[in-house]
């Protein structure tokens, strides 16, 4: 279950170059400074561009080759506008059933019922788009591009026209079609928040060309790529909800690191959470420490360093095979004497629940 995509597309000055090969399942995001070529990428994934030389392969569905070219209007793909681009003339379940007089009966394996309750959009049926909150209208765009059954959903920074207020609204729904749909998202965004949340696949594009691809746990942790060099360096780690203290209102989430705890969250007992964990947030210790506040600490093994201007270095840390970041001056690394298969104890003194 793959999607390959290989394009070359020369616009001015601009050359896109990329070959990819990603899941075909989850979300995978296209990440990058303006104007390296994401948008480029998923209008040619999308057939709205038709350039020589092009392949696109979903799963068992060959859409372009050398000799082959579906067209976009013949491609069981969903598209999602930075704009929610809704007929005004038409009330929100008519834009809803707009598309659907193009998907046989058969092929329809999501609902517009459903689509309209993952978005929450349900009390809002008669009402026109101008009558709708930036948030409201978006979530309706996706539940159009959900209620023609994609087989792909590419999502061009769907979030990008909406305060910050409106984009907390809509990234529950996100989360929700991630899921409880099984059907593969391409989602461009340069809000690194955004990717943290949603995404479980990143590629990292950079003038045109793919810097770096890979699950998103190991991407923003790895020293040889920008991310893991930002102030707000981070990792993030898959957890699930083992048990709640009720004496203390704390919550308990195992990893195969270890336990987080956290402040109590009203989630059942299974259920699987994100968790991030900022570097500067993480200390290095040669014993695990007791009298300390500090409830998060790991055993961990050192698995790269790398210097961060003259004070400080950024530490690659694996702890029960799930790689975390630190980030110490060079005196404390000296001190610890620091070096790759070196073990020590990780405190997080913060930690984020992020879904």
């Amino acid at each position: 279950m793959s999607i390959a995509a290989r394009f070359q597309i020369r616009r001015g000055d601009f050359h896109l170059d990329v070959d990819l090969n990603i899941p075909a399942q989850g979300i995978s995001a296209l990440f990058g400074p303006s104007g390296c070529g994401k948008t480029t990428l998923l209008r040619a994934i999308a057939g709205l561009e038709q350039h020589q030389n092009g392949y696109l392969k979903i799963n068992d569905m060959l859409w372009q080759n050398d000799h082959h070219f579906v067209p976009p209007h013949r491609r069981p793909l969903g598209y999602v506008f930075q704009e929610a681009s809704l007929f005004a003339h038409l009330n929100v379940q008519r834009n809803l059933e707009y598309g659907l007089k193009r998907v046989p009966t058969a092929e329809r394996k999501v609902s517009l019922a459903q689509a309209m309750e993952l978005l929450g959009i349900t009390h809002l049926l008669r009402r026109k788009p101008d009558s709708l909150s930036g948030g409201e209208r978006q979530r309706v765009a996706i539940a159009r591009a959900l209620a023609v059954s994609p087989r792909l959903l590419l999502m061009d920074e769907p979030l990008a026209a909406l305060d910050q207020a409106r984009k907390q609204e809509i990234l529950p729904y996100l989360n929700s079609l991630h899921n409880e749909l099984d059907i593969p998202v391409i989602y461009v965004s340069h809000s690194p928040d955004e990717v943290a949340q949603l995404a479980d696949h990143l590629v990292l594009l950079d003038k045109g060309k793919v810097k770096a691809t890979g699950a998103i746990s190991d991407m923003l942790t790895r020293l040889d790529l920008p991310l893991a060099h930002e102030p707000d360096a981070e990792a993030l780690i898959e957890a699930t909800v083992a048990a709640h203290d009720a004496d203390y209102d704390l919550t308990y989430l195992d990893f195969p690191g270890g336990r987080f705890t956290v402040s109590r969250k009203p989630l059942a007992i299974g259920t699987k959470v994100r968790l991030r964990v900022a570097a500067r947030d993480v200390s290095l210790t040669l014993a695990h420490q007791s009298g300390t506040s500090i409830l998060n600490i790991f055993p961990a093994t050192v698995d790269e360093l790398i210097p961060e201007g003259t004070a400080q270095i950024s530490v690659r840390i694996m702890v029960g095979g799930i790689p975390m970041l630190a980030r110490v001056t060079r005196k404390s690394a000296e001190i610890l004497q620091l070096q790759p298969g070196k073990v020590v104890f990780a405190q997080a003194k913060s930690v984020a629940l992020l879904s």
